[in-house]
């Protein structure tokens, strides 16, 4: 048992209270996308396509704390086990997303995929989806390129930075099903969960742990 896991253990309320303000970031969001006005008289692939892509930003809340082993509840296995199940649901909200987008409006789905739509959003959006179909391709290859576990890192950490990064400033820019002040409030969520996991796992903790060993020399 991992010292955070004991920590959470000895602290009920607060796992429950993580888990209640994960629950509220992600299902508030969705609650105001269904009422959204901009959905009556919407086809059913506009409508599949602005709720892949919420759900999309939900489980990139998820990622980073899965694979830090920062959530209360799931073990060192099974939160691995979450992080590549979330990671694959992912790629299924990003094809769901784009093929929405497609079926609603071919031409505009094209342009977008060439980089010569109108809209600056768009050019957000395309490279998330490419950083995300690049990460799974990469996934999927891992054990045949024979990468060090230090050079894994290093890519997968650089490919999920973009893909946050890019995902979103290409919400934030878009007036669509999301409500404003619930799209700002995950999209912040996302960020600091990100980029507070890179920075205490790739700097903090290297440093303790040099620290830790200069002082038993």
């Amino acid at each position: 048992m991992t010292s955070r896991q004991t920590f959470f253990e000895d602290r009920p309320g607060l796992a429950w209270a993580v888990w209640g303000i994960l629950a509220a970031l992600v299902t508030v969001p969705v609650v105001v996308a269904l009422n959204s006005p901009w959905l009556p008289g919407r086809n059913p692939a506009y409508i599949m396509a602005g709720l892949a892509g919420i759900l999309g930003l939900a489980m990139l809340l998820f990622q980073p704390l899965l694979a830090a082993g920062y959530l209360p509840g799931p073990g060192p296995v099974l939160a691995r086990w979450l992080h590549r199940a979330l990671g694959a649901g992912i790629v299924v909200a990003v094809l769901l997303h784009v093929a929405g987008l497609y079926v609603t409006s071919p031409p505009d789905t094209v342009d977008a995929l060439l980089l010569v739509s109108p809209t600056p959003f768009s050019v957000y959006g395309v490279t998330a989806f490419w950083g995300v179909i690049v990460t799974a391709i990469l996934v999927a290859a891992r054990r045949r390129l024979g990468w060090r576990a230090s050079t894994w890192r290093v890519v997968h950490n650089a490919l999920a930075a973009m893909v946050v990064g890019s995902t979103v400033v290409h919400a934030l820019l878009i007036e669509g099903t999301m409500g404003p002040v619930s799209k700002q409030i995950l999209c912040a969520a996302v960020v600091v969960a990100t980029a507070a996991t890179m920075v205490h796992l790739r700097l903090v903790r290297p440093w303790r742990m040099r620290r830790r060993r200069s002082r038993d020399v």
